[in-house]
């Protein structure tokens, strides 16, 4: 009896990201030490990189419910990025530069455009208008402007051709600094629970209230034993980078099979792949109409992305033995980041989203992702 609830403790949903991760992984390692079909092992890397992000999404969300809805926030943002942390690391000690600085970019793309349009678009075919807090949207899309606006200030110096633009490298490690240095200071601000404002678009807050902020209300499911979430938690991060590095090897052989350019596998593929946490949960959230929740998720990833693992990638490349990551970017990465970021602000700014915004955002990412095709 007590066996059979321990087994209840998981959902079918964890249990099939489970063992689906469990598969791809162990079909990937076989592939890597066979030297398989390098375009097979590739694509099977990137949904086992995919299950493990989606595992660790899970455990941190058990993990954070124990201490409240601010640190359930924090905790699954900063973990949530385990997988493209991995997989940075390990371009970057192959010399992947460009398609590290695609795979940022792309990441913060596609939360700002691509998810939070699928958010927008299936929320109102499903539910109509739907209602957000415009107050809490609009300070963290003003923080990314923000950090944005900090991330293409050394490209913009660098194509002025400026005085500054002969110390490039350590102007961009002390950008990097200050940028990390704020990310520090916002976490104490994002752990206070009256950040994580509940959703009066869909009736009584007082329901809400009993909620949590992750995969799953917590009266929806049983709460894991902190062992077990331990260890899926460390189990899941391990697979994640072990599989991030085979992944990074059959890029290259992969992409010339394919026949695709290094900015548009990072820009679309590897960011696509690196942030299946955030996809889902904000979806989902979406779809129940919980709309502030799916708001704050979305944007705080493109958020911890500008302001905190691209800075902490910029630092690690000076220790990893690789190419040294710097914060200069091709023009039409900042093009395409800065309108990202000042389009945010448009689009929340009445508190107010519907399915034809959705689409105008999925649109516009489509666009982009398209003009990178060819390089």
């Amino acid at each position: 009896m007590k066996q059979k609830q321990q087994r209840m403790l998981l959902s079918r949903k964890v249990w099939f990201i489970i063992i689906g991760s469990l598969i791809l992984t162990l079909g990937s390692a076989v592939l890597t030490i066979t030297h398989g079909n390098a375009v097979i092992t590739f694509a099977i890397s990137g949904c086992a990189l995919a299950l493990l992000a989606a595992l660790i999404g899970e455990a941190t969300d058990q993990l954070g419910s124990r201490f409240g809805a601010g640190v359930a926030g924090v905790l699954q943002a900063g973990l949530g990025n385990i997988p493209e942390l991995f997989v940075g690391i390990f371009s970057l000690r192959a010399g992947l530069v460009s398609i590290v600085q695609s795979a940022l970019v792309g990441s913060i793309l596609s939360n700002s455009l691509l998810v939070l349009g699928l958010a927008f678009f299936l929320g109102g075919i499903r539910h109509g208008k739907q209602q957000f807090s415009a107050k809490t949207a609009g300070m963290i899309s003003t923080l990314i402007l923000l950090s944005v606006a900090g991330l293409v200030i050394p490209t913009v110096v660098h194509t002025l051709h400026t005085p500054a633009a002969a110390h490039e490298e350590s102007f961009g490690i002390t950008t990097a600094i200050v940028l990390l240095i704020i990310f520090i200071a916002s976490i104490p601000f994002s752990l206070k629970d009256d950040l994580n404002v509940e959703d009066a678009s869909n009736g009584s807050s007082e329901k809400e209230g009993a909620k949590r902020p992750g995969l799953e209300p917590a009266d929806e499911g049983p709460r894991w034993p902190l062992w077990l979430t331990i260890v899926l938690l460390a189990t899941a991060s391990l697979g994640a980078a072990l599989v991030s590095n085979w992944f990074v090897a059959t890029l290259e052989p992969a992409i010339t099979v394919l026949h695709l350019s290094q900015a548009f596998t990072g820009l679309v593929i590897v960011a696509i792949a690196g942030n299946a946490v955030e996809h889902f949960v904000g979806i989902q959230f979406a779809m129940r109409n919980r709309m502030n929740y799916a708001v704050s998720i979305i944007l705080n990833s493109s958020l911890q992305i500008s302001l905190g693992l691209t800075p902490v990638l910029v630092l690690l490349s000076l220790f990893l033995g690789g190419a040294h990551l710097t914060l200069v970017f091709a023009p039409l990465l900042v093009v395409a980041l800065i309108l990202a970021a000042l389009l945010i602000p448009l689009i929340i700014y009445d508190g107010i989203s519907t399915w034809l915004e959705g689409l105008t955002l999925i649109g516009l990412y489509a666009i982009i992702a398209i003009s990178f095709w060819w390089g």
